[in-house]
């Protein structure tokens, strides 16, 4: 993770405890506070669980033998069937909540209080509270804000219990799928008394250029001692295998004193991150006493610049940028809530590949592990920190802890986020329902002063949203943010641009058939810096978003409130199982200049029955020529192009020739009666064809085959492969009908963490090992059991050759 150098051999199991405690011991009797460099372990083992709510479970002798043995991150939502009488409802996708408990054991050596522990959760959903020994820590209200919790006062030699109560029980707490538990890791943290502060390290780029950056390394020490101490603190920069800067700092802390100390360490010629080239550095700060280390925590950072205005739009590093963004819930499909650091570095590799440069993570702090990826393969972000203020979308939404938490939470997300260079702004909030009230304007000040309290040097924003005819009187609530985020409402831009000329904007939210609009808006005007569409990615719950339906079927999307069995949203550029439906190719031709063209055919209306499509929704369309029993009836087939011209062949004969450019939104249509066979889009340039894409019809499902996204997985018992996997015919033409049951085999050093497909409407479980395919196709996620070794993994179907894919697990 980027706050801490891990050592990643020493997971918080019970033996490894015991051997680390061992080792700290002996340094504690001979009388060294020594650093064993391990200061942040990970705590996800060996946990016990319990659906269900039993108060004496927090009691340190309590019985947990017959609950069930779990790892984390876990997610117990996931594990349920969605049920139209489910109380989560459409919202959170008739998935099941209610409350759980979760226990571990962990032993602690001789002389453990003179050290200083806490327990650190990434995210708990939600109304955590956390007992150690039977005695209350901590806890914290809010499932998708992390929190630290000092655990000395409560730990002792030799063995310690920790519970943790989860109460998601108020089920209309979110507007979509949340999840149930502790759905992402856990670390135990162990200092020396004298210690870095948690989250303490603040690293900024004052000064940036090709030729020499200036990099502000501000940490906060604290002494937890009884007497005053003399330290030494380091600070190192270093990047691409070599030091590429220190400094040192003599200081003197009296007992229970913090102290911030800040040093500007310049680099030559630095490397900056960049979208395309994300460059990272670390900054190693160390705590040393008598020349002995006695703490020490890496920051991981990136040396790059965010500047924006009205003229000249968002620069990187002094380069225009236009965003293609993307909206993002935090769940990851198939897995639920749970997030495995692979599921998150995925989510960020499908944006990337889908010629997304930007996601805001709606409407909640996502996880670490996702910023992480972002970082590492260049996605910027928009980090915001929940869904509404002081007035209520659902009865036990954000807005009954407002008063009590909001600078809590804010504090919580901006000290945990500042350090990823892929974070360039922060979100205070979501289409407010009080936008209308005085008290607005003051309460946006609030929560933007509680932002710039722990981080000055990224603009704010909120995604403003109104359907009222009087929209400017939103002026004083825009008038707070730096930069106007715009729900649907980017028309409105001419004339916001004319009554406030440095207004600088973008829509934090669009409708996916606006994109070549949204895409003309933004590309003309600098004031408008992006556009972020609804959605990425699909997601669980708001279920029936973004659907097409057929007549005769329920009617409407999400707002209908009752589309079970829909249990998610289906308006997102790619589906649950990493399939790029076609306006996701048509999205990246209009901001990428490497894409330049793509074919797809529009579902005929009334091949399966008369079409509805919905405020989400695009037509239904497919990378399919495969329309039996449609012979001789007109198909629509649509060629995005970023040639001047384009040709369609069928079956070896020119079927016509069309212009395209801005003029044609960068489509040609054509409308030819179908026949079997082969159709090809040909991209013209100067009467020359320079590019050539095909579909052919397909046959019945003869194979199947399968293709994991890696061949080679760690053995550290989280580790993730996907694999997809596809139905085709003996020509090796994907099935597009075919809907055939699959069964799921996995053996050796990894077991089913899920499978499925991207049909919304079907409940069987992830965990199960049956599953049908949807439109030829299925997904496959493998998690590594903690075992080195050889991973098998089949799938089967009646009278269709047998996929086998093997992988491997090693350190």
């Amino acid at each position: 993770m980027h706050t801490e150098t891990i050592r990643k051999d020493l997971i918080m199991t019970k033996p490894s405890l015991q051997k680390l405690g061992a080792t700290l011991c002996l340094l504690m009797l001979a009388g060294i506070t020594a650093f064993a460099g391990n200061r942040k372990q990970l705590f996800d083992f060996g946990w016990k669980f319990l659906l269900g709510d039993n108060p004496q479970a927090a009691e340190a002798g309590f019985d947990d033998s017959r609950w069930r043995s779990i790892d984390l991150p876990h997610d117990w939502s996931i594990e349920g069937t969605p049920q139209k009488d489910n109380p989560s409802g459409n919202d959170g996708g008739y998935y099941p909540a209610g409350t759980g408990w979760y226990r571990k054991t962990f032993t602690l050596p001789a002389g453990c209080e003179k050290r200083r522990w806490g327990l650190y959760f990434e995210g708990v959903y939600m109304n955590a509270e956390v007992f150690v020994n039977g005695r209350k820590a901590g806890g914290h209200p809010y499932g998708y804000s992390s929190f630290y919790i000092d655990i000395t006062p409560f730990v002792k030699k030799g063995r310690n219990i920790v519970a943790v109560k989860v109460d998601n029980s108020q089920q209309k707490n979110c507007r979509w799928y949340s999840g149930s538990g502790i759905y992402r890791h856990v670390w135990m943290i162990e200092t020396a008394p004298v210690h870095i502060a948690w989250q303490g390290t603040f690293v900024t780029t004052p000064v940036v250029s090709s030729g020499e950056a200036v990099v502000r390394v501000a940490s906060t020490v604290t002494n937890d001692s009884p007497g005053t101490v003399d330290i030494i603190i380091g600070k190192r920069i270093t990047g691409h295998g070599t030091t590429a800067a220190s400094k040192e700092t003599t200081l003197t802390l009296k007992a229970g004193e913090s102290r911030e100390v800040t040093d500007d360490i310049r680099i030559a010629s630095p490397k900056l991150w960049d979208i395309g080239n994300p460059e990272l550095y670390s900054a190693e700060v160390t705590v040393s006493s008598n020349g002995r280390i006695i703490d020490k925590t890496s920051t991981r950072f990136g040396i790059r610049s965010i500047e924006y205005s009205a003229d000249k739009g968002l620069l990187l590093n002094g380069r225009q940028l236009k965003l293609s963004g993307g909206c993002l819930h935090h769940d990851n499909g198939l897995l639920g809530a749970r997030s495995y650091n692979r599921a998150e570095q995925r989510k960020v590799e499908l944006m990337k590949n889908a010629g997304f440069n930007a996601a805001r993570t709606s409407h909640n702090p996502p996880s670490e592990a996702f910023l992480d990826a972002c970082d590492s393969l260049g996605l910027l972000v928009i980090d915001e920190a929940f869904d509404g203020w002081r007035d209520s979308k659902n009865k036990h939404d954000y807005s009954t802890l407002f008063d009590t938490w909001a600078e809590k939470d804010i504090e919580a997300m901006v000290k945990r986020d500042r350090n990823h260079p892929s974070v360039f702004c922060w979100s205070i909030g979501n289409e407010v329902i009080e936008r209308k009230k005085l008290e607005v304007v003051t309460t946006a000040r609030h929560l933007a002063d509680a932002v710039k309290r722990f981080d000055k040097t990224r603009p704010i924003t909120s995604a403003l949203a109104s359907w009222d005819k009087d929209w400017e009187i939103y002026d004083p609530l825009a008038a707070e943010h730096d930069i106007v985020g715009y729900n649907y409402m980017i028309h409105k831009s001419e004339s916001d641009h004319q009554r406030v000329p440095s207004r600088v904007m973008m829509q934090t939210e669009s409708y996916p058939k606006d994109a070549f609009s949204n895409w003309k808006k933004v590309s003309e005007n600098n004031y408008i810096i992006g556009d972020f569409v609804w959605t990425a990615i699909d997601y669980l719950g708001e279920s029936g978003i973004g659907r097409y339906f057929y007549e005769g079927q329920t009617p409407g999307e999400h707002y209908s409130r009752n589309q079970y069995p829909w249990h998610g949203a289906y308006c997102g550029d790619i589906d649950l199982t990493g399939w790029r439906k076609p306006i996701s190719h048509y999205r990246e031709l209009l901001y990428n200049d490497n894409k330049k063209l793509y074919m797809a055919v529009r579902e005929p209306d009334g091949y399966h029955g008369r079409i509805k499509t919905t405020m989400w929704a695009v037509w239904p369309e497919w990378e399919s020529w495969t329309w039996p029993g449609w012979e001789k009836k007109d198909v629509t087939v649509e060629i995005f192009s970023r040639y001047p011209e384009v040709r369609l062949y069928l079956n070896g004969q020119l079927a016509g020739q069309k212009k395209t450019g801005k003029d044609t939104e960068f489509k040609a249509v054509f409308n030819i009666p179908y026949e079997a066979g082969e159709i090809i889009a040909a991209g013209v340039e100067n009467g020359e064809e320079k590019e050539r894409t095909s579909l052919r019809t397909a046959g019945t499902p003869a194979v199947i085959t399968a293709k994991a996204d890696r061949n080679m997985i760690k053995d550290d018992g989280e580790d993730l492969a996907f694999i997809e996997v596809e139905l085709k015919d003996d020509k090796g033409t994907v099935v597009p009908e075919a809907a055939n049951e699959l069964t799921v085999n996995v053996s050796g050093a990894a077991t089913l963490a899920a499978a499925g497909n991207a049909d919304l409407t079907d409940g069987t479980l992830p965990a199960d090992t049956r599953h049908k395919a949807w439109k030829g196709r299925a997904l496959i996620v493998v998690k590594n059991n903690g075992k080195a070794g050889t991973i098998n993994v089949s799938i089967s179907s009646p009278g269709i050759k047998t996929a086998v894919v093997k992988l491997k697990a090693k350190k």
